[in-house]
């Protein structure tokens, strides 16, 4: 079967990486994925073949035993286990996000300590900003961390963690008072570690799994702190980082766009192919359902739509790969693809007609994934302000 979403100018590592990963994708993921979503049960044989290939430690730099690989190699790897089963390119979302933060921001104590052990997939990492109260508003967290000494003590509830009960380290956004005029000032991101395992340890709850629509087999879970204690020294990028927590979570927050954009790209590669393959075997009034204007016209637009959000994609990874801030890029990226992800996962199911609501069709299960990427790492309407405020900053009228 031919495929689209193709990117030139790759270099002969990233060519081999994406092969051995697609290879892997169609023998061990795609006959597996369907009934292990139904049965909401973790791919555990996924995710050992997983850290045998060093999948979690592909950003990580090779001095720290990762194959210190760009976010473009990153996200293109992404999209292609997001086509096999999108929960599982969730197993290594918020751990990638946790070691970029650790790169960038993390003391050289720190990324020496827990890199090593993210490379190999030994920990797992876990990001939280969300609380029950709210989400997109991060300013109104209010989690918050108490000085005591040289410790410090954290109470409040997070949400929305994936990856929560088996996490050993979660990168946790707090209040901090830090006497600055802004709210944004007064934040600061803990290192968290904890036992992996629902239940509770050193006042640290990870109550059970939420159920959900979509994106089963991952877990995502609460996370409640009482009195949980942590040294000074779990400040990402240690003293030098109070008050630092929402910018720096907002660079984690635009890589994590990428990766998101680059899952919706993957579910709707993977709709698209099941919507032109299906529409070949299909047969209505004596020809394929493919030769009908209606149909072929459907599969047209899916394509256009699949090239456009992995181009834009790719544009956002390779900007900030440049060492560019890529938020506008990256929020255009998200907002495309993830829209695009849905009607191209929508059409797709339109086409398989009634079979399309049947369990016994992959499609059933892409159609039920599709929606949680308008909401994750930002709706559509939060990109549309990232967006239309950098526009209206770089096209501003001169008086």
């Amino acid at each position: 079967m031919g495929r689209i979403a193709q990117t030139d100018g790759l270099t002969d590592v990233q060519v081999d990486i994406l092969s051995a990963v697609r290879t892997f994708v169609d023998k061990e993921i795609l006959p597996y994925a369907t009934e292990l979503e139904h049965k909401d049960e973790f791919p555990e044989a996924i995710v050992e073949a997983m850290k045998e290939m060093g999948l979690f430690g592909i950003t990580i730099p090779e001095e720290y035993g990762g194959l210190g690989e760009s976010l473009l190699t990153y996200a293109l790897v992404v999209e292609e286990i997001a086509r096999g089963w999108m929960s599982v390119s969730g197993v290594i979302n918020t751990h990638f996000i946790v070691a970029y933060l650790l790169i960038q921001h993390g003391t050289p104590e720190q990324k020496q300590r827990l890199l090593p052990k993210m490379a190999t997939g030994e920990i797992r990492g876990a990001f939280s900003m969300s609380e029950p109260g709210c989400g997109s508003d991060v300013s109104a967290i209010t989690t918050r961390a108490t000085p005591d000494g040289d410790d410090y003590v954290i109470n409040g509830q997070k949400m929305w963690l994936t990856n929560g009960a088996r996490a050993g380290l979660v990168a946790t956004l707090v209040k901090t008072d830090e006497g600055a005029d802004s709210v944004y000032r007064n934040m600061t991101t803990f290192l968290l570690e904890k036992e992996p395992g629902f239940g509770t340890h050193e006042g640290i709850t990870i109550p059970g799994k939420l159920e959900k629509l979509g994106y089963k087999g991952v877990e995502t879970t609460e996370m409640v702190l009482d009195n949980h204690r942590v040294p000074a020294a779990s400040i990402l990028g240690g003293l030098d980082g109070r008050g630092k927590g929402f910018y720096q979570m907002m660079d984690g927050v635009e890589v994590g766009r990428v990766n998101v954009a680059a899952r919706a790209c993957g579910i709707m590669i993977r709709a698209f192919e099941l919507a032109i393959s299906y529409a070949q075997q299909r047969r209505t009034f004596g020809h394929q359902i493919a030769d009908h204007q209606a149909i072929a016209f459907k599969l047209a637009e899916m394509a256009t739509k699949v090239e456009a959000g992995h181009l834009m994609m790719v544009n956002a990874a390779r900007k900030k790969d440049s060492g560019q801030r890529n938020d506008v890029e990256a929020g255009m990226a998200k907002y495309l693809a993830s829209e695009y992800c849905f009607e191209v996962t929508t059409e797709s199911f339109r086409i398989h007609g009634g079979y399309g609501y049947s369990k016994e069709y992959e499609i059933e299960r892409l159609f039920r994934e599709a929606p949680f990427m308008l909401i994750g790492e930002g709706t559509s309407e939060v990109q549309k302000r990232i967006i239309s405020r950098a526009l209206l900053r770089d096209y501003k009228l001169q008086q």
